[in-house]
Order: structure tokens, then C-alpha cells, then sequence
């Protein structure tokens, strides 16, 4: 092909959308980024290599773009993308409250830009797209399931998962399985029960429901003290979640239950909040569980991204979850059944709890439950994790995440025998974030990385096969550091810190690295 023609088809690519091959969920992330972690794993690693050691440091800006929102009843203005993009086909789409975008990978030119008209709903974030074929599906702070065609931005159609008056609100990006949009929800102000909805991608018919909390009668209901605790526990569905296509199962982690710091109504280990599940996704019938933080009462949403990882467990071939929990600790589970592997804090100072109990699971401290005059707890109500995604080198062997070591005051402001929302709060004190790199088989930290100061942002992770681990630091940088130990190789200083997870794709024979800060999405590649 002649340069003349190369161009034209290269332009001819940017102009119009084709549709997402079902095929590229299913592999490891090269030529696309079509899912929120890169591929059904969530181990957030590319095989790309054209980046690496040897080069990182000539890394030039290819392109940087503000983004802005529309002037609807939401109002216009700045962003901020926590979205991580999707990369199809020359084409980056990601999403904002109320707001979506379709740019040009290879300049950022924008394609098109979607704007709801917003009925209400806390606008905190929106995590990004799930797509199917050639339709994308995004959340929004009033709790509509939105359907736009990927070609267009045009909506195709919509559809409320919740209701913005109880005071719900939603921004997870939607999970595609085979002929399933899963859809989470998202409300902290109001005891409201949580739950995860399955959508036919064509007309968003509702095809299965799953209550994060169970129903009287019901397995797990036994956890609870009463019906109307029940009915109003919580455990939110803020986060998309991985699959095994083998075993057909379906991973999420569960939000805390409510009443969040005042936890004297509903006694008991509060099923299946704070939790990992692993769900039939033709059907939403839970498979398993394995609660991680049992009768929490310092607002721990474990819905830390649940990473799938193959290797090898005892010298034993396993199929593993890891996850680094908001709670302190790390666990790794046998994914076929929930049985737990190990579990180990990956951050000092965790003092809420009394040890583990035979299933690995923390003990809760009575006496480290928020009191009138305040309880001292680690980690702080941000947790030792949050919801920044992880990542998974198969080539360390080590999982990487951004943590928090922090002390913070608990303080209960209802002493009622039925208390509701909050029933108190958390003051933060101190923090300390860092990088940490744990061994999977083990859950010692191979390497730590202090940031100079003490609280800041916290960024997503990926690694490659290039021998990188990217992020973002508190003071505004991107980075990319050795995998092995740590060892800064490249850093570029941005406008503001990194708000999303850095995401890598190879487009006309050129690996591009790409990161949100703020309203602003910076595009790396190396120099021709």
C-alpha cells in the first residue's frame, strides 16, 4: 500500500466507527482496549512491547485534548475523567457525568459528543463504556442506562436502573458478557438496598436481578437481625467487576452495609455486603461468596477490582482471585469454589481488627467501632485501597496497587436503637500513599514506593510486557517504573494529577499510552 493510500485509509478509519469483535473481550489487550480493564481479567496488562526499558525515557506527547462539558440542566463546564476509555478500531470513547465523548486516537480530534439532560444525581464520577458490537452503554448520575450508537453518538434508547429520588445515583461502566449488559448502581446519603441488573443489549429489557442483600428466608438472611434491616443494608454495586469465560462466572465486589457508623440495628456478619460474589451471568444465581470485611462499620466498600490470576499456588496449578481490599487486607481466593488461599495486610498500622478467623477472614474489634467521643481506626473511611484499578504482571508475578497508610477518628452521632444514613462520620488525621508490589503466593510486599508527601491522588495501574508499570503520582506525574523493583525510568509532569488508569494500544504499527488528568486526556507514543 503506497503512502497516499495508507493515508486516505487511515483517514477513511477515523471517520467511522466499525463495530467491537466479541472476540477481543476475550484476549489480552493489543490492537483495542474494549473493556474497563483491558480485557475480562482485570490484571490491567498488555503484551505490548514496542515501549520498553530501553525507550520509556524518549516517550514525546502526541496529543492532548480539554474537554469540556455541555451547558444542559446539569450546566456546563470543566470534567473530570475517571473514565477509563475504551480504544476500538482507531477510536477512543469515554464517558463523564451526563457526558460522552468519541475522539480520534491518532489526533483526538472529536467525533462526536453525547450530553444527557440530567434530572439530578451526585455527580462524583462516571467509570466509562461497555460496548457490543457497534452500541455503547454508560451510566448516569440519575441513574439512566443510556445506548448510543458508537458510529454517531446518537441514543438509541434509555432506560432508569434506580431512582435518583431515594437518592440513588450511578456511574459504573457496564460489564458486556456474551449477550449481557450488567449494570450496577451506586446511593450513600439514604439506607437503600443494593443490587446488580443484567440488560439485553438491543432494547434494555431488564433480564435478571441480584439484591446484594438477601430477602427473608433467603440464604444469608440468617446474617441479619430482621427484615427491614434487610430491606435498607446497603451494599452498593459501584464497580464493574471480571469474568472467566471457562467457568462462566461472573466476579463482584460488594459495597459496605448501612447504617454505615452506626451499625447497633443490624447485628450479625450483614450478608452478602463488603463481599466478593461470584454470579451465573446467564442467570444472576449466586455461585459463591467469600466476605471479606464481616459486619463492617467504617464504610469499607470492597469493591476493589477482583483480579484473575493462572499460576501456580503451593506448586499447584490454581485458578485465583486476588484483591487488595479498602479494609488492609490482601486475599486470594480459589476461584472455583471461594475457598481462601491467604490473607495478609498490605499496609501498616491496621488496628481494627483482632486477628483472622479460620476462613481467613479479619475478626472485627467491638471496641474499634465509632464512639460518641471517637475511636482512633486504620485505615481512615478512604481505606487502605479505593476503587483505583490494580494491575497484574504474569511476567513478576507480583500485584501491583496504590495504597493508603492513614489514621482517622470515628465518630457515631446516633445512639438510637434504629439508627439511619451515616450515624456518624470520620475525620482523616494522617495518610501516607504509596505503590506497593505483593507477592501473589505469598502476600508479602516484594517492594514498597513512599510518595514524598503524605495524602494526594491516587491513581489506576497497568503493566506491559515491556517491563513497565505505569501510573500516576499525588504531585501531577506520569510515571513508568521497573515492575521488578520500583526503579523510576520516565516520569512527564501534567496539568493535574492522574484521575483514571493509563490504558496502551498499538494503532498503524505504534504502541500509544494513554491517561485522563482532570478534564484533559494526554496521549504518549515514541518518536518516528
Amino acid at each position: 500500500m503506497n503512502r497516499v493510500l495508507f493515508a486516505a485509509f487511515v483517514l477513511t478509519g477515523t471517520l467511522s466507527a466499525q463495530p467491537l469483535d466479541p472476540a477481543k473481550l476475550l484476549q489480552p489487550p493489543t490492537d483495542s482496549w474494549p473493556t474497563y480493564n483491558g480485557d475480562y481479567s482485570g490484571r490491567r496488562y498488555s503484551p505490548l512491547k514496542q515501549i520498553n526499558q530501553s525507550n520509556v525515557n524518549t516517550l514525546n506527547l502526541a496529543w492532548t485534548r480539554r474537554f469540556t462539558a455541555g451547558g444542559g440542566r446539569g450546566g456546563g463546564g470543566a470534567v473530570q475523567i475517571k473514565a477509563t476509555p475504551l480504544a476500538v478500531n482507531g477510536i477512543l470513547y469515554f464517558a463523564a457525568p451526563d457526558n460522552a465523548w468519541a475522539v480520534d486516537a491518532r489526533s483526538g480530534r472529536e467525533l462526536w459528543h453525547f450530553e444527557w439532560p440530567t434530572t439530578g444525581g451526585l455527580h462524583i464520577g462516571n467509570r466509562g463504556f461497555g460496548m457490543y458490537g457497534d452500541w455503547l452503554y454508560f451510566e448516569t448520575p440519575d441513574c439512566y442506562l443510556i445506548s448510543l450508537d458508537a458510529k454517531t453518538g446518537k441514543m438509541r434508547w434509555n432506560h432508569r436502573i434506580a431512582d435518583v429520588k431515594q437518592e440513588y445515583f450511578c456511574g459504573p461502566a457496564p460489564m458486556v458478557i456474551k449477550n449481557h449488559i450488567i449494570t450496577g448502581v451506586g446511593g450513600d446519603s439514604l439506607d437503600l438496598p443494593g443490587y446488580l441488573e443484567s440488560r439485553d443489549p438491543e432494547t434494555g429489557a431488564l433480564q435478571w436481578r441480584w439484591n446484594t442483600t438477601p430477602r427473608p428466608g433467603e440464604p444469608g438472611s440468617e446474617t441479619w437481625p430482621s427484615r427491614q434491616s434487610m430491606e435498607h443494608g446497603g451494599g452498593m454495586t459501584w464497580h464493574a467487576g471480571t469474568y472467566d469465560p471457562e467457568l462462566n462466572l461472573y466476579y463482584l465486589g460488594t459495597g459496605n452495609p448501612n447504617p454505615v457508623y452506626a451499625p447497633q440495628s443490624r447485628l450479625g456478619n450483614n450478608l452478602y455486603t463488603c463481599s466478593i460474589v461470584a454470579l451465573n451471568p446467564d442467570t444472576g444465581k449466586i455461585a459463591w461468596y467469600y466476605q471479606v470485611s464481616p459486619h463492617d462499620s467504617h464504610d469499607w466498600d470492597n469493591v476493589e477490582t477482583p483480579v484473575l490470576i493462572d499460576g501456580q499456588f503451593n506448586r499447584q496449578p490454581r485458578k485465583m482471585l486476588a484483591q487488595a481490599a479498602r479494609n488492609g487486607y490482601f486475599v486470594l481466593l480459589d476461584r472455583t469454589n471461594g475457598k481462601n488461599l491467604l490473607t495478609a495486610p498490605f499496609v501498616e498500622g491496621l488496628n481494627w481488627a483482632k486477628g483472622l478467623d479460620a476462613e481467613g477472614r479479619p475478626i472485627p474489634n467491638p471496641d474499634m467501632e465509632a464512639k460518641p467521643d471517637g475511636t482512633l481506626v486504620s485505615p481512615t473511611e478512604g481505606g487502605a485501597a479505593n476503587w483505583f484499578a490494580p494491575s497484574f504482571s504474569p511476567a513478576t508475578g507480583l500485584f501491583y496497587t496504590h495504597a493508603s497508610e492513614s489514621y482517622g477518628l470515628d465518630w457515631k452521632t446516633d445512639t438510637s436503637k434504629t439508627p439511619e444514613g451515616y450515624g456518624g462520620r470520620n475525620q482523616a488525621i494522617w495518610a501516607q500513599n504509596l505503590l506497593q508490589a505483593i507477592d501473589y503466593k505469598t502476600g508479602k510486599i516484594v517492594w514498597s514506593h513512599r510518595y514524598p508527601n503524605q495524602g494526594g491522588n491516587r491513581s489506576g495501574l497497568l503493566t506491559t510486557a515491556g517491563g513497565l508499570l505505569f501510573g500516576g503520582d499525588p504531585t501531577s506525574n506520569v510515571f513508568a517504573m521497573d515492575p521488578a523493583n520500583g526503579k523510576i525510568l520516565w516520569h512527564a509532569g501534567l496539568h493535574t494529577s492522574v484521575s483514571n488508569g493509563p490504558i496502551t494500544f498499538e494503532l498503524d504499527v505504534r504502541q500509544y499510552l494513554v491517561v485522563g488528568a482532570g478534564d484533559m486526556l494526554y496521549t504518549f507514543t515514541l518518536p518516528q
